[in-house]
């Protein structure tokens, strides 16, 4: 399991809007890719390394096009019988992706009566784009363009078609190395080591539908895009228009860096409409080379829940910013449980670099090694502390806690402030010995509105355990005699705990 972080529910993208661009139709994914700086044979020095400046609109890309189309390639593969029952449809006909950081992809391009149903006992067969980031025939592309593959073949710029194998992929970024054997003399690009910004011009090459080699312009509409709860997301965003087939194509500069990996767009038709998704160059690297080395990618774990720090929270904490991760959770036996962490830490920095929010801990964390130490900065009730801790590798599922059952027909006592009632845990079945149950909450009341729900087990307010609702009444008073806005509560749900700045006033 990853350092989990809870994300707040509303969702700026409708999931059934985000579409992988995907092997052979649409649907995106997280692509990586690293290599050795420079372009090899094809790209000159004043192109490879030119100084960072303020880019002025081209008059046209045609000479960069030149130089980069040869390195991009389209990418086949074929995948057998077994894998297909593995990869049943799903209610829109879509095969699932066991592992991607979207629920589905399409597999099926260009296939007569594919509407919803797939034959069991045919061949199929998927498309998507790459590159090579060597001359030796180390190529990237998605994880979904080659999941379950039986064989890969890719086409170059000018028409010829090799066999490749897979070296590596990882579906947590959903990236993929993968190797054509035989040939040292292969055009390449590299990955550029910076970020791009926003406004900058880029240009796309792919093979969308399966025309390979088409290029398309526009601009770096945004960064740091989150699509999914996923803590690596990170994408790029940008207005060239991409489509299906072009999932592990490169993005590039006006320089001829391959900024990002094309991997998806948001669409309410499944056609470009100007907003797709790439995931940084730098991201990519780092999950290449570990592909190249040891052909798997190993991530460091510290074993926390972690949440955002909200204003309210900050508030209710006597912070002055909203920053850093809050741990709701250290799971027992791992390395955040061992070193001391405890619920309602904030870690604030990592070996000295700060901690935005909580996806940004997971980040640094998984980016290092596992038997790794990291020094934890942490505030604790107010005071800071430093921790350090021995990393672990990350396990592959994520642990699951029983769900908690609502019974409507429990005992409860209102705390009409919050419009919640509650009762005793161990008054109710299946809900443990510690805390209160919500029985029921008002929809309009100030609990719903910062997510309470019924089935929520209050373990703690203020720091405070409650058992009855007389413990909760009191630490709310005792939080508004102290000149609190807000106090924080530690809630347990269905497959997590969490915490949730709640009005006292």
């Amino acid at each position: 399991m990853s350092d989990s972080c809870q994300q707040p529910r509303r969702r700026i993208w409708a999931a059934r809007r985000l579409t992988l661009l995907g092997s052979v139709a649409v649907i995106g994914s997280v692509l990586a890719l690293s290599g050795p700086l420079g372009y090899g044979r094809l790209i000159d020095q004043a192109w490879a390394a030119g100084p960072v400046q303020a880019q002025q609109g081209p008059t046209g890309f045609a000479d960069l096009v030149a130089k980069v189309r040869p390195a991009v390639i389209s990418v086949r593969v074929s995948v057998d019988e077994a894998d297909e029952t593995a990869a049943a449809p799903g209610p829109n006909g879509e095969p699932a992706m066991p592992g991607s950081p979207f629920e589905k992809f399409f597999r099926q391009y260009g296939d007569e009566g594919a509407q919803g149903e797939m034959p069991r006992h045919r061949l199929m067969t998927g498309v998507g784009s790459g590159f090579f980031i060597s001359a030796d025939g180390y190529a990237v592309t998605n994880n979904h363009v080659v999941d379950h593959a039986r064989s890969v073949q890719v086409t170059t710029d000018d028409g010829k078609t090799y066999t490749a194998k897979v070296i590596g992929t990882d579906p947590k970024t959903d990236v993929a190395l993968i190797k054509v054997e035989g040939n040292s003399d292969f055009a390449y690009v590299n990955l550029d080591s910076r970020t791009p910004r926003v406004g900058d011009w880029v240009v796309a090459v792919g093979n969308p539908y399966g025309l390979g080699g088409t290029v398309t312009a526009g601009i770096v509409s945004a960064e740091g895009r989150e699509l999914s709860s996923n803590p690596y997301d990170n994408y790029i965003q940008i207005d060239a228009p991409i489509n299906k087939g072009n999932s592990g194509g490169p993005t590039f500069d006006t320089n001829g860096n391959v900024i990002g990996i094309n991997t998806a767009i948001y669409s309410p038709s499944g056609g470009s409409v100007g907003i797709g998704f790439d995931i940084p160059a730098p991201t990519v690297k780092m999950i290449v080379a570990q592909l190249k080395d040891k052909g798997v990618v190993t991530r460091g774990w510290l074993g926390v829940q972690v949440q955002p720090v909200t204003a309210g929270i900050a508030e209710s904490l006597g912070m002055k910013t909203a920053a850093g991760a809050l741990v709701d959770e250290a799971k027992p036996d791992t390395p955040a449980a061992k070193a001391g962490i405890q619920p309602g830490d904030i870690i604030t920095a990592v070996d000295g670099d700060a901690v935005k929010n909580s996806r940004a801990l997971a980040s640094q964390i998984a980016a290092m090694a596992p038997g790794s130490e990291a020094k934890l900065d942490i505030l604790r009730k107010g005071e800071a502390k430093t921790i350090t801790v021995t990393l672990a590798n990350m396990p592959n599922q994520p642990e699951k806690q029983a769900r908690v059952d609502d019974h409507d027909n429990a005992p409860t006592r209102g705390v009409p402030h919050l419009g919640l009632s509650v009762a005793p845990a161990d008054d109710v079945a299946g809900a443990g010995s510690n805390g209160l149950v919500v029985t029921s909450v008002d929809p309009d009341g100030p609990a719903a509105e910062h997510g309470v729900q019924s089935g929520d087990v209050i373990l703690d307010v203020g720091g405070k355990s409650v058992g009855n609702a007389a413990d909760l009444r009191n630490a709310l008073s005792a939080a508004r005699s102290a000149g609190k806005r807000d106090v924080l509560m530690r809630l347990r749900s269905a497959d997590n705990t969490r915490f949730v700045a709640v009005p006292v006033g």
